[in-house]
């Protein structure tokens, strides 16, 4: 049941009887078939703990499940739409922003930054790129739409290029192994608003693939 791209800005979930598709709450254009459609919430515990907790983080957004027979259609604002699919071998991290849909077999779970570095350079990199401090991952065999704007493009990391450098407004996703840090080059022309502007990025290393979009606009 892959979600398929119907041009760059729809995608298109079959669905079929015992299976379901998680997508963000709203964003059904429109559907053919016996559908219909639940609240969901994504990652982490449930209840109401859960809940707060992914509120606390950042990382909350209201997702939706749609269940039954038929063709449900998927686009948000007009953004660009991406489709990954995920063997089962690696872990797609995303911002819950950037999620568009997904397979409802795919496992998602919210972690910290601080997993991703350590808590100090987690915490500064989340201040600095306003990533929050907390960030979404998936894993399992299905598909994810991720959202752009402008359109993303998938670079790959590793022996070829064992360090890719992303301006942290142009950072969609990351799928693999891969370590991510930021780097800080901050002058006194930063410090009096006559910097380059690309003071701070991510340094991206290790084996995987990371997706960039077509703009420095942050959702």
């Amino acid at each position: 049941m892959p979600l398929e791209l119907v041009n760059s800005k729809v995608v298109k979930s079959p669905l079929a009887a015992g299976q379901n598709v998680l997508a963000r709450k709203g964003s059904m254009l429109y559907y053919t078939g016996d559908v219909h459609f639940i609240p969901h919430s994504m990652g982490g515990s449930s209840g109401v703990a859960g809940m707060a907790g992914r509120l606390m983080s950042g990382e909350h957004v209201a997702m939706m499940a749609a269940e039954g027979q038929g063709e449900v259609f998927y686009g948000d604002a007009g953004l660009y739409v991406e489709v990954i699919h995920l063997d089962g071998s690696s872990m797609l991290t995303v911002e819950a922003d950037r999620l568009l849909a997904h397979d409802g077999c795919l496992s998602s779970s919210i972690v910290s930054l601080g997993s991703q570095g350590g808590a100090v350079r987690g915490a500064v990199r989340g201040a600095m790129t306003g990533q929050g401090l907390f960030t979404t991952q998936l894993t399992g065999v299905g598909s994810v739409a991720v959202l752009s704007h402008g359109g993303a493009m998938a670079l790959q990391v590793g022996p070829e290029h064992p360090q890719v450098v992303v301006d942290p407004q142009a950072y969609v996703c990351h799928l693999g192994n891969i370590d991510v840090d930021i780097s800080a080059n901050v002058g006194w022309r930063d410090a009096v608003g006559r910097g380059s502007g690309e003071a701070v990025q991510l340094k991206m290393t290790g084996m995987g693939t990371v997706w960039v979009q077509a703009s420095e606009k942050k959702f």
